[in-house]
Formats: structure tokens, sequence, C-alpha cells
């Protein structure tokens, strides 16, 4: 019989999380049948540092021409013949230095789909079993690197509302030292969503509305209409 990695008592519900939560939990929006999007994935990287569990994270170089700015998972485009978890890994590497050789990939989340740019992008779970030193490699596409706690992303403290643009809202969080550094659209979507389904965070829709700095709003590929092809909405109404 083969069995998982070994995953710390603390992530088993994540583990677990993966196998129950569909993207109607997710997201408004899963690849249609006819879009025939690009295919992409991100590494949601659990580790445990002198804080406690935490996620890493990276800030978009402020000069890129898409999403500049903005906090993410490393990740990004398939190569050819890689599967998600080969490239997950293979981004974070090229990205911050990432020794995959200490990294287990447990799960991976429902392929989740970005409207403005046609891209399907798997989030693929893993666990930092030895997690070994980060930084910036590839200063043109990465700002930054965090290791954010868990506790601060639950903090209420740090959650924020962030208004758009085109008018959409995103579920936010403040993070970095002195939590003035904006997570927010697609990677705190992720994070708010599976941590609500497992019960470690709760829906704070009062959250205060913080705006985007200048650099963010140089990229603004508007939503186009596209209708909601999930049971997202319905769902969180329950």
């Amino acid at each position: 019989m083969t069995t998982g990695p070994a995953l710390p008592d603390w992530l088993r519900p994540v583990e677990e999380a993966a196998r129950t939560i569909t993207v109607h939990e997710l997201t408004r929006f899963m690849p249609p049948e006819d879009a025939d999007p690009r295919v992409g994935a991100v590494l949601m990287l659990f580790g445990e540092g002198p804080a406690g569990p935490d996620l890493l994270l990276t800030e978009r170089s402020h000069t890129m021409r898409s999403h500049p700015g903005q906090v993410s998972f490393p990740g990004g485009s398939l190569d050819p013949g890689e599967t998600v978890r080969e490239a997950a890994l293979r981004e974070a590497w090229e990205e911050v230095g990432l020794d995959a050789s200490g990294v287990d990939v447990f799960a991976e989340l429902p392929p989740l789909w970005l409207p403005p740019s046609n891209f399907a992008v798997t989030p693929v779970l893993a666990w930092w079993r030895e997690p070994g030193a980060v930084s910036v490699v590839s200063p043109e596409e990465v700002h930054a690197v965090y290791r954010v706690p868990l506790s601060e992303l639950q903090d209420p403290t740090h959650r924020i509302t962030v208004r758009g643009p085109s008018g959409w809202v995103s579920p936010g969080f403040l993070i970095g030292e002195q939590h003035d550094v904006i997570l927010w659209g697609f990677t705190a979507g992720i994070i708010s969503r599976l941590f609500e389904h497992l019960g470690w965070l709760e829906d704070l829709p009062d959250a205060p509305e913080v705006d985007l700095p200048d650099y963010m709003l140089a990229w603004d590929r508007r939503l186009p209409d596209v209708v909601p092809n999930t049971e997202f909405e319905q769902r969180r109404r329950r």
C-alpha cells in the first residue's frame, strides 16, 4: 500500500480538505470546455518557521507588465511535457531558489480559471520538510520573498477588502514585517476560501477597504463579460 508523505498533525486537515473541496467552493470560474486556456501551476508551500506554521509567498516585481507588485505563490506556465507538480517546483527554484529535495508534494486543488488571461492554474500543495534558504533569484520577476505565519493570516487585524479599478471586490491580507504589503486577488482568494473550508478563517465581510498603490494600477486587465460557471455564489450564501 502506498502512503503519502509524513506531514505534521496541523497540516493533516489541509491534506483532507484537498480531497473534499471542489472548484465550487474556491472560485466563480472553472475552465469551460471551449476555452482552450493556457495551463499553469502555483506552489502553495506550507512550512514551519520560528513563528510557527507558515506559507511561502512572493511579491512580484513592481515593473512587470502584468500584475506588478502583486503577492503570489511561486508559479507559472507549464513547459512542454511537464506535470503541474513539476512546473510548480521548477518555477519556485527559478524564482526563489527553492530546493525541491526538501519538499513533499501532497495534494492538488482543482484547476482555477482566470478569465482575463484565459489561464487555468492548478494550486499544488506541499510540505517544506527540510526548509532551506530562499531569496530573490530573478529580480525581473520577484521583488521580495515572504514566509507568512498562518497565525498572522488568521488575525482579523490583518484582514482587508480590496476594490479594484473595475469595481470587483477581493478579500485581502496585510503581510510583511510592517504589515504594509497588500495580499489580494487570485492568491488571497485561494487562501481565504481554503482556510474558510478548513474552519481556520471566518468570513469577514466588514473588513476595512484598502486602496491599491499606484504601481499596482499600471496593469488593470478588466474582467470580460463572462458568466460565472460554478455554484460559488450560492454556496457562500448558505
